[in-house]
């Protein structure tokens, strides 16, 4: 979809997949010149260990291996700003964010991109998986109800061919313009396709590890590293039933289907089956309480959550939709108010798509706005702060940010 001999930044992170979409690029015949980004520097506070040195080394390996030109961009301020203030102030609030999705949005396809651009770039590339398309408003199927205008252009975000490794969920909050200006050289391929090819490009990331830690953070125990900037409030740990099994050290330290609570309790915490885990059902911030209670507590299971924030990727929903939907309309009856969208939403990143019905109001669909969506069947441990992100046919439509979760059901 992209012309050739463009000038394209790779974001070479230290890892295998960022040196591969490098390595496919050069092959393929771009200019291309790779860029370490520098984003957090700190982590020795928490962990005991700093990476950002050595996975910089290891992507300046990888650009001499490829004889492209490398570079090293300093977005620490901007991270700690649009990432780690929003995450610190999320947690702070008792409600569990997703540092990775506005890492996305704002730092690697937001300041990195901007940069990419007054360098002379003409794309960015990462190694995410993930897949574009871009449409056009010849294709003349392309309807929508109460709505005769069409974007001249309009490119899709899509899941990946590996479904194990999709990554659109942390990619959902992009916009048109950033998409314009972005590649995925993963999109087509699995992980072991991956693996394979940088062994076969001789990279010197071929055997690396993956790493699982926070955003350019590092694997650091996520609540010692929230200690760093947010205050201990114990409170009491009582069962939904409302009996009290212990104390815990902060609602904010703890999210919703938390297993292992790493608390000590009064006695021993048992079930007239025997021994059985116990589980964050709920937050009771009035009372500074956080309430559990096992796997198939009702608390834990929920059919209809309200989102707000919400970002459609084609601009609006009508944009967003169009190419989703085909000669399909969108669901309205009558002289409702509200236009319903029936698709599928992931609430967590490798989740199975959940069937979903998404109900919105005709006159807006701008972030202000409630979008309430209803499941087919419960879903587990929904938890405030989170995306839920929608899709059509394996195209991702975008999301937005869990804000109520209703006590209207429970597990079936």
């Amino acid at each position: 979809m992209h012309t050739q001999s463009k000038k394209i930044l790779v974001a070479l992170s230290g890892g295998v997949d960022s040196s591969v979409a490098a390595a496919l690029l050069v092959r393929q015949g771009h200019y291309v010149s790779g860029a370490y980004m520098k984003q957090w520097s700190d982590t020795k506070e928490v962990s005991g260990v700093c990476t950002w040195k050595e996975d910089r080394r290891d992507a300046m390996r990888v650009a001499a291996k490829l004889g492209i030109d490398f570079l090293t961009l300093d977005f620490e301020k901007e991270y700690k700003e649009w990432v780690m203030g929003y995450m610190f102030d999320a947690y702070q609030a008792g409600r569990t964010p997703n540092p990775d999705v506005m890492c996305n949005k704002f730092i690697k396809f937001g300041a990195w991109l901007d940069k990419a651009h007054e360098l002379g770039f003409d794309y960015l590339a990462t190694g995410h998986y993930a897949r574009l398309r871009r449409e056009t408003q010849n294709n003349t199927k392309l309807k929508i109800q109460n709505n005769d205008q069409l974007p001249i252009t309009n490119y899709q975000l899509l899941q990946a061919k590996d479904e194990n490794k999709d990554q659109t969920y942390f990619l959902h909050q992009l916009s048109q313009e950033q998409l314009a200006h972005t590649m995925f050289p993963l999109g087509e391929y699995t992980k072991a396709d991956v693996r394979k090819m940088a062994h076969e490009f001789d990279l010197p990331t071929a055997n690396r590890p993956e790493s699982m830690g926070i955003c350019f953070v590092g694997e650091v125990p996520m609540k010692d590293f929230l200690q760093q900037k947010i205050h201990k409030t114990p409170g009491k740990i009582v069962m939904s039933s409302g009996e009290g099994v212990g104390e815990h050290e902060g609602l904010a330290f703890y999210t919703i289907g938390q297993r292992h609570l790493g608390v000590h309790s009064s006695k021993p915490i048992v079930h007239s089956d025997g021994r059985k885990p116990l589980y964050v059902v709920e937050k009771d911030f009035e009372k500074n309480e956080l309430v559990v209670g096992y796997e198939d507590d009702p608390l834990l299971y929920k059919k209809q959550i309200g989102v707000q924030n919400m970002h459609w990727i084609g601009g609006s929903a009508d944009a967003s939709l169009c190419s989703a939907l085909a000669d399909k309309q969108i669901g309205a009856s009558g002289h409702s108010r509200f236009f319903q969208l029936e698709c599928e939403v992931r609430l967590r990143h490798r989740q199975p798509l959940q069937k979903v019905m998404v109900r919105y109001p005709k006159e807006r669909s701008d972030e202000e706005s409630l979008h309430v969506m209803v499941f087919d069947s419960p879903q587990r441990a929904v938890t405030p702060g989170q995306f839920a992100v929608m899709y059509k046919d394996g195209v991702c439509l975008g999301g937005g940010i869990i804000e109520y979760v209703y006590d209207t059901s429970c597990k079936q």
